[in-house]
């Protein structure tokens, strides 16, 4: 029963961090289009029937009952017909009835002496502010979660203290874990260390680095070591040779190197058989962007393989074939990841609290990118249709010619309707994915 409340708190905190990801995205399109003078008729968080609302002003704010976005309406989004009409007759057909819808939903919502307050009429720069602001909001709670992340928390980094020590020398090809009776004995369990034990010098050189101890093990392959550690507060000394082992020789860029044939070149290395205790290092705030720049061009790449990434989710969900872990999920598969994290046992809460963090973190760097992408209804396709707006206006000032005047993005919204479907079906069969056959993060 304790697991299943674990679980569903979990969720449940997942469900309100996307939440406010999603209210946050919103504010960041209605400060700037209330700033730069549009009527804004609605702010909603969700979509389907509005579970409560109440008005301020001249907007209404609410939650709708399917939390799987959220919207603002401003007056006048789409220009009017060439002709300054925007009715339908009798031979419109369907594509260019769904134009006309749309030139018609806008214009009903300009009032009487709103003309300008619509949002076609601003300039383009105030248009762009305004369609970016939503992903830049995204962006911008990544950036600070993962500055919490990486400043606060920090980065697993190996310690000078011992977290594990081999009993036995076990040959490389094999897949037992177990020492047989004639199994040669590491020279760390010879020289009787245990997990727990802080590595302070070896031959008299102070260690303050894991990565420190093993160059000097590795290079000193048959050669005796003095090496003081520190057990329960004490200093003891002790005295190992490292084994002689192959290793992948290795060039500048940490590579391995390989020979004329093909084959990967070996080396000799000192072997001792112990590993590090991981310990959160916190980093500076140096660290942030890249580390948000890294998993920007993660997303990105994501994105742009997603056809195939989709036909894999497919084989995964209809066949056989595994689940990419490093592929696209749901939020159903978010939730399900947060629901698992938070029931696993022995794990101490602050790595919970850790990965929590790191989900949503990367999940708001995932809106960001996915909602620049150059399509409507996205965001990047109202900045695309502006900047294209922009640039014809430029091109005809620069001849001489007449002002072209606003782009009509109302002819856009077959393509639009037909990215709602792809988008709607997408979503669709990740979700079914992350029933049937979810991703395992947690092993």
């Amino acid at each position: 029963m304790d697991s299943v409340l674990l679980f569903v708190l979990g969720v449940v905190i997942i469900l309100v961090g996307v939440a406010l990801s999603i209210a946050l995205h919103e504010i960041g399109h209605l400060v700037p289009a209330k700033l730069f003078g549009v009527k804004v008729t609605q702010y909603m968080i969700g979509f389907g029937r509005t579970l409560f609302s109440f008005k301020r002003g001249e907007t209404e704010y609410g939650v709708k009952a399917i939390p799987l976005g959220g919207y603002i309406s401003m007056i006048g989004m789409f220009p009017p017909g060439k002709d300054g009409g925007s009715g339908r007759n009798a031979t419109t057909g369907f594509m260019q009835a769904m134009v006309q819808d749309a030139r018609t939903s806008s214009a009903e919502t300009v009032g009487e002496g709103e003309e300008n307050r619509t949002f076609y009429r601003l300039p383009v720069w105030k248009r762009v502010v305004i369609m970016f602001g939503g992903p830049f909001m995204n962006l911008l709670i990544g950036v600070v979660l993962f500055g919490v992340l990486l400043m606060g928390f920090g980065t697993a980094q190996a310690s000078t203290t011992i977290g594990s020590v081999n009993q036995c020398v076990l040959p490389a090809t094999t897949t037992s874990q177990k020492c047989g009776a004639d199994a040669t004995q590491t020279p760390a369990a010879a020289a009787g260390l245990k997990p727990g034990d802080t590595i302070v010098s070896i031959d008299g050189k102070k260690i303050t680095s894991w990565a420190q101890s093993t160059a000097i093990v590795r290079d000193s392959a048959g050669v005796p070591l003095t090496v003081v550690i520190r057990r329960d507060g004490q200093d003891q000394t002790v005295v190992l040779t490292p084994l002689t082992n192959s290793v992948a020789k290795l060039d500048a860029n940490g590579q391995a190197v390989k020979g004329s044939g093909g084959s990967i070149e070996t080396v000799k290395a000192g072997f001792v058989g112990i590993g590090a205790v991981e310990k959160l290092v916190p980093q500076p705030i140096t660290s942030v962007l890249p580390a948000v720049g890294a998993q920007t061009s993660a997303v990105v790449g994501v994105v742009i393989h997603l056809p195939q990434r989709m036909v894999d989710i497919w084989n995964a969900a209809f066949g056989s074939a595994p689940r990419d872990p490093n592929g696209p999920v749901s939020l159903v598969g978010v939730g399900r990841a947060a629901g698992e994290l938070t029931a696993l046992n022995g794990v101490p809460v602050i790595d919970k609290v850790y990965t929590m963090i790191a989900l949503l973190a990367s999940l708001n760097i995932a809106l960001f990118v996915f909602n620049l992408i150059p399509l409507l209804p996205l965001d990047g396709g109202h900045i695309a249709g502006a900047l294209w707006e922009g640039f014809r206006r430029s091109i005809a000032k620069l001849f001489g010619r007449r002002d072209p005047g606003p782009v009509d993005i109302a002819k856009l919204m077959p393509l639009t309707m037909t990215v709602v479907v792809l988008v709607g079906a997408m979503s669709l069969l990740l979700m079914y994915a992350d029933i049937v056959k979810p991703i395992n993060f947690f092993g």
